[in-house]
């Protein structure tokens, strides 16, 4: 069985010996017609080893294993109130906004917006932060808040709780609740 190649620009069968084309970054097989768009490229030949195959294997055996990976990584949030605690660092460490702004390289509008409250640093800024008013900013995740199903808030009658009344009603021979005032 033979395997027939084709061109990956053009999709023609190549007869003969196939081109090894770079075109826009990319490696392909082309026809001769198609190879003039790019320019040839050579496959670079694989690294020959000095070692022989058992002194590989030798050193394979004295190389220390890995340690394993933790099973469990915690990941941190930035504190909800990380605008109060970054402005009464600052305030206590007497640092105006245009100091604190200088000693981490940050702009000062941003160290406002965050004070303010109006922007929330991400984790590489409520670092240099912390390490800049030395405070924690970067704490473990809170628990998501679940409403209480205690007392269910009240709501409307759905369009199907509505028609099962409707049938009910039907079936017992009660008087249809009507959606009109009229009838």
């Amino acid at each position: 069985m033979t395997h027939i190649v084709r061109c990956e620009v053009c999709g023609r069968r190549i007869l003969g010996k196939p081109f090894k084309t770079m075109i826009d970054r990319a490696r392909m097989i082309t026809c001769k017609a198609c190879a003039k768009l790019g320019s040839a490229y050579r496959e670079p030949l694989p690294t020959r080893s000095l070692r022989s195959p058992a002194a590989s294997i030798r050193s394979a055996q004295v190389l220390p294993k890995k340690t394993p990976a933790p099973a469990l990584t915690v990941t941190l949030e930035v504190a909800e109130d990380s605008g109060r605690r970054v402005r009464s660092a600052r305030e206590k460490a007497g640092l105006s906004h245009e100091d604190l702004g200088r000693k981490i390289r940050e702009k000062v509008s941003v160290l406002r917006k965050i004070e303010s409250g109006k922007m929330i640093p991400d984790h590489v800024l409520a670092g240099k932060l912390a390490r800049a008013l030395k405070i924690e900013l970067l704490v473990p995740p809170s628990e998501p808040k679940i409403p209480s199903s205690a007392s269910p808030s009240p709501r409307e009658v759905t369009m199907g709780e509505f028609m099962r009344l409707k049938k009910k009603a039907e079936g017992t021979g009660e008087r249809k609740p009507s959606s009109s005032s009229g009838d």
